[in-house]
């Protein structure tokens, strides 16, 4: 492909549409962008080419899974050095499903689901606080999630 593809106004309709419903058929977006099916279909493979698209994935209720507490760690570590090392740790710990490296206070924020807050107690010490490299950890327990979506175009 082309280094030189230019995103334009249809790739952004294209991105909006799928934002919305990654399972709306591409016959469907060609309609509503005035486009063929199969202009949608090369479209979204030079996207996914570009790296601008990377796979699809399911927006989950973890709470109707047994997984009631939502959390946020800012995570000091011992040494900056220390950072890919502790992640590839981090990344081993299932109830971990995000990972930042941050300016500020903390070298690391990870977001976590738990089942309960016994279940939270647990993973933070037994497995994160036992890491090497984390010096000490901070936890923030989410009320509520009041915005999750993707940048519109």
């Amino acid at each position: 492909m082309s280094k030189n593809y230019e995103i334009d106004n249809v790739d952004l309709k294209i991105l909006n549409l799928l934002m919305e419903d990654a399972k709306i058929p591409y016959t469907e977006i060609a309609k509503k962008v005035f486009v063929s099916g199969g202009t949608v279909h090369v479209r979204m493979k030079k996207l996914e080419e570009m790296g601008v698209v990377r796979g699809t994935t399911l927006k989950m209720d973890y709470s109707k899974l047994g997984f009631d507490v939502t959390c946020f760690l800012g995570i000091y570590l011992t040494k900056s050095s220390l950072y890919y090392q502790v992640v590839e740790e981090l990344k081993k710990i299932p109830e971990i499903v995000k990972i930042h490296y941050t300016t500020g206070d903390y070298n690391i924020f990870i977001k976590i689901h738990c089942k309960d807050t016994r279940h939270l107690r647990d993973v933070l010490h037994d497995k994160i606080q036992k890491v090497d490299g984390i010096e000490r950890t901070e936890t923030f327990i989410s009320l509520e999630e009041s915005l999750n979506r993707h940048l519109q175009f």
